[in-house]
């Protein structure tokens, strides 16, 4: 059910993406009610629009019927939270965000894989975290920018969905804190702007505690893009790293993100596990 869905929603992307004709920073979509193409809990889909309209990147939304399905698109600008995102030195990438839908079906994927705990590293505005919690992971979000950390607070406060933000950087964050049995770790950031250094860093904390390999999950978000990519064109990049560190991929699924929207290919997000 979750691959038609992932048909589905990057199918409405590319028809969007071809004819929007507005000229907002970020656009998104997000199903308006659920149909046999977005077939998912009407209560989950509700929290994803709640998710929009009380986040305050998203200035503006309306309702468009693209090809046959209804649905809204939520209009925003993130330039105030990517400039100081920026200004971290050990940052791996600007606040640059994957899509609500997308978000929601990672975390689906990562349910469906049998973890318990989802930890989002460099969170943003606590995206993917939040949708974890809707789907009953107990979350935690990492993200080094006091900014977005507020964000995030704001979100929680008015959506009542407490995904647990922690203003730290992830690089020295000591993760046995969270108590953690079967955790997934969303690592933000490409492997090309400084993200295998983050995850580098996130594998050796897994190995330094006791029992914890054996049962966590690492998802990686990959590029397809190959300017970016300078040679290394397995699994979006992240090859290297899943080899050198005994990982073997389970799953890939490729989503739309805003920063892929205005291409014909989308982001691809690389699930893995300790061999």
């Amino acid at each position: 059910m979750l691959d038609e869905l992932v048909q589905n929603l990057v199918d409405v992307k590319q028809s969007f993406a071809k004819n929007y004709s507005g000229n907002a920073h970020i656009q998104e979509i997000i199903p308006s009610s659920v149909s046999e193409k977005f077939s998912m809990s009407s209560q989950h889909l509700q929290y994803l629009h709640d998710f929009a309209l009380k986040n305050p990147i998203y200035f503006n939304h309306y309702e468009e019927d693209i090809d046959g399905t209804m649905c809204t698109v939520y209009e925003g600008d993130i330039n105030e939270y990517w400039l100081n995102s920026i200004k971290h030195g050990s940052s791996c990438q600007p606040f640059y965000p994957t899509w609500i839908m997308s978000a929601h079906v990672m975390t689906s994927i990562a349910k469906e894989l049998g973890y318990a705990e989802l930890v989002d590293i460099g969170s943003g505005d606590g995206r993917i975290a939040f949708c974890g919690n809707v789907l009953g992971l107990n979350s935690h979000s990492i993200e080094i920018d006091d900014v977005l950390v507020e964000l995030q607070k704001i979100i929680c406060n008015s959506t009542n969905q407490n995904f647990h933000p922690i203003c730290h950087d992830a690089l020295e964050f000591d993760y046995s804190s969270l108590n953690l049995k079967k955790p997934i770790f969303f690592i933000g950031g490409l492997a090309q702007m400084g993200g295998d250094v983050l995850a580098t860093s996130i594998i050796d904390r897994i190995n330094s505690i006791e029992n914890l390999r054996k049962d966590t999950g690492i998802v990686f978000a990959g590029t397809n893009t190959k300017r970016q990519l300078s040679g290394n064109l397995e699994n979006g990049g992240w090859s290297s790293l899943i080899e050198k560190h005994d990982l073997k991929v389970i799953d890939t699924v490729s989503l739309p993100t805003i920063w892929t929207f205005d291409q014909d290919v989308e982001t691809p997000y690389i699930y893995t596990e300790f061999k």
